[in-house]
């Protein structure tokens, strides 16, 4: 009985939670038109990170409160989760930081060219099994949906404890010829790094993966990922798992 009745509180949580961020001024939710809109929506025309996945926003409301000058839109489909990082954002009078509340599949409806110059994807289900691959957010096919708004020398930053994840990026960033800034196989064992880092999402306490360790890559999107190429990450990946 216990069981139920914390089911159903549960439940009834999610309810409120989805109700009040309708209310958050810092949430959107499946918004119409938003394309190049951004900065009217932040008053300013400073730059945008996305974190991606973000799950409760620890990375939108870390670096938000690290860079005042700059705007941080966390995104997911979970209202749930959104709620806290939003709740956290209000709480501490973070203005440049607001969450989108809609399927990262159809990301490239709600910024415009050139809008986006950072994205973080952080902890994301890493979807292991090989026919799940083209739904890994590192995939040729959600990268070549963040060039259509990411600025030509934008960065992208994945950080995740999943060794699966972290070596098939490694193989489409090497198949795909992607010029990569940034290699931690361990990063938390680095000498130094940057205070981004140290930002703690609630999936990486969790270490699900079990792992021991975080592994970070960051990289640029600034040419073409032919399609012609996804056939044979596919042949790559298969062989991978068979050794």
């Amino acid at each position: 009985m216990r069981s139920v009745y914390l089911c159903q509180l549960m439940g009834h949580k999610k309810l409120i939670r989805f109700e009040e961020i309708k209310k958050f001024a810092n949430v959107l939710e499946h918004p119409q038109n938003m394309k190049g809109k951004w900065n009217d929506f932040f008053k300013n025309d400073n730059n945008i990170t996305l974190e991606l996945a973000c799950g409760k926003g620890e990375y939108a409301v870390g670096l938000g409160s690290m860079f005042a000058d700059r705007n941080f839109i966390g995104i997911d489909i979970k209202g749930n989760r959104i709620w806290r990082g939003a709740k956290t954002a209000i709480d501490n009078g973070l203005i440049n930081v607001a969450f989108l509340r809609t399927e990262i599949d159809g990301i490239n409806n709600y910024f415009d060219k050139d809008e986006v110059s950072e994205i973080w994807i952080t902890f994301p289900d890493p979807q292991l099994r090989l026919s799940k691959a083209r739904k890994r957010l590192t995939h040729p096919k959600f990268l070549r949906m963040y060039q259509q708004f990411l600025k030509q020398d934008g960065l992208v930053n994945l950080k995740t404890d999943s060794p699966d994840l972290y070596r098939f990026t490694k193989t489409v960033i090497q198949l795909f010829d992607i010029e990569c800034l940034v290699d931690y196989d361990d990063a938390y064992a680095q000498l130094a790094i940057r205070d981004e880092l140290r930002i703690k999402t609630h999936y990486e306490s969790l270490d699900i993966a079990q792992s021991s360790r975080i592994h970070y890559l960051q990289f640029k999107l600034n040419k073409e990922l032919p399609a012609m190429l996804d056939e044979k990450l596919k042949q790559i990946i298969h062989e991978q798992a068979n050794d």
